[in-house]
């Protein structure tokens, strides 16, 4: 299959009192595995339930209780390393993250620090018709999500929900090599489609199934020195990942002009104000106090299994995107609308199947999606199927019928149904 041509971006310039500056970016994307179970235990992942319902022994720490591996957990991080063209190790071992909080039961967090369980990768990031930016992986590894502290529910208290202890987390490492506040929103959001493609995340960043920390720091431009950076944390937002990133831009900018220097630190990003604040100094590996976890034996792959995984991979989306521009002859930008999805490349494969595609397109993108839209309808809830939309298609093109009539049978078709 040919894959399409592009180009990279140039940095996005930001000017300064004293002269132009460039952001470095790099994002740290937690993604809540695809799976029923935890990730050491066998509770329940199910979102919404009662809280503390959710809770096996293994997660509430009792004493004496030891944590046992999902292979499932295991075999969704290998399958999204392999759709992120990344090398799996087939050696992995967990470490003990130590640090003290209400929400975590055993006092430490079970996490892969030294051995992660899948190693370098790449992401293409669509930015235009034949512009993209290629951001490297660096690794991805497993571990434990903590519970929830509540503290609006009585003035006086906290109350912690431990549904989310132990559920498994992908935490997706990058490179430094996003530019611009735009293309860190567009790298989350083509992850999130590839993880959903694959079907080791559902990416529902409503529910808290995928955030972000983000890394930003300047440098004058042109410059190849990487500056001090401060990491934002837990962003479940495109728009205000954005936000977040062109503020703390300009405000290590205005600090740096004004002869300052930049503290490595952790920041929250208030939407109310349109601000970061200041939350903590930044923790380096040696503060969590990181050994091997004594109850876990090491993870070792045999290479058959890794081969199993990737034969059943899906086509993901920039092969099917490039495959839609090829066969069918239509542009990058329609093929991109129809592979957003993966229930809607479906949906426009069912509809073309043995017909014209770039009219299929047209009437899917312009009739169907239109419509969809207008009404605030997701693709499930169509009334119109499929085989309605290819029948319809098919009186068209043979001429039987207009296209302006063809326009008004998709109004009957939508409104009353039938054939």
């Amino acid at each position: 299959m040919a894959e399409l041509a592009y180009r990279e971006p140039e940095p996005k310039i930001i000017p300064g009192a004293r002269g132009d500056w460039e952001m470095v970016i790099g994002l740290e994307v937690h993604a809540q595995v695809s799976s029923e179970a935890k990730l050491f235990s066998g509770a329940s992942t199910a979102f919404g339930a009662v809280p503390n319902s959710n809770v096996s022994l293994v997660d509430a720490a009792m004493p004496g209780m030891l944590p046992v591996i999902n292979g499932f957990c295991v075999e969704q991080a290998v399958r999204t390393g392999l759709g992120l063209k990344a090398k799996i190790n087939r050696f992995s071992r967990f470490d003990r993250k130590n640090y003290f909080y209400p929400d975590l039961p055993q006092g430490y967090q079970i996490s892969q620090l030294y051995h992660p369980v899948v190693g370098a990768g790449e992401v293409l990031v669509d930015l235009g018709p034949g512009v993209a930016r290629k951001v490297r992986i660096h690794h991805i590894h497993l571990e434990q999500d903590a519970g929830k502290s509540i503290h609006d529910m009585d003035p006086d208290l906290s109350f912690v929900d431990l549904n989310r202890t132990g559920v498994a987390l992908m935490e997706i490492v990058s490179m430094p090599d996003i530019r611009s506040a735009e293309e860190a929103a567009e790298y989350v959001r083509k992850l999130r489609q590839i993880l959903r493609y694959l079907g080791t995340s559902d990416g529902n960043m409503q529910e808290g199934n995928l955030r972000a920390d983000v890394n930003v720091s300047v440098r004058p431009r042109g410059s190849q020195e990487l500056g001090t950076r401060c990491e934002i944390k837990n962003m479940n937002s495109m728009r205000f990942i954005m936000q977040a990133v062109e503020y703390e831009a300009r405000r290590q900018i205005g600090i740096l002009e004004d002869g300052g220097s930049i503290e490595q630190e952790t920041r929250l990003y208030d939407p109310n104000r349109g601000e970061t604040r200041s939350m903590r100094s930044k923790e380096e590996a040696h503060d969590y106090r990181y050994f091997p976890d004594p109850d876990l034996l090491p993870l070792e792959l045999e290479q058959e299994w890794i081969d199993a995984i990737a034969a059943a991979l899906p086509e993901l989306p920039d092969a099917r995107k490039a495959r839609y521009v090829a066969d069918y002859g239509m542009t990058e930008y329609d093929a991109g609308v129809l592979t957003a999805e993966a229930e809607t490349a479906r949906y426009f494969e069912a509809v073309a199947g043995g017909r014209d595609g770039k009219q299929a397109a047209n009437w899917v993108i312009n009739e169907l999606f239109g419509r969809l839209n207008r009404e605030g309808l997701a693709l499930e809830a169509s009334p119109v199927g499929p085989a309605q939309l290819g029948g319809l298609i098919d009186l068209v093109g043979s001429g039987e019928i207009s296209g302006k009539i063809g326009k008004d049978v998709f109004e009957i078709l939508w409104t009353e149904g039938g054939d």
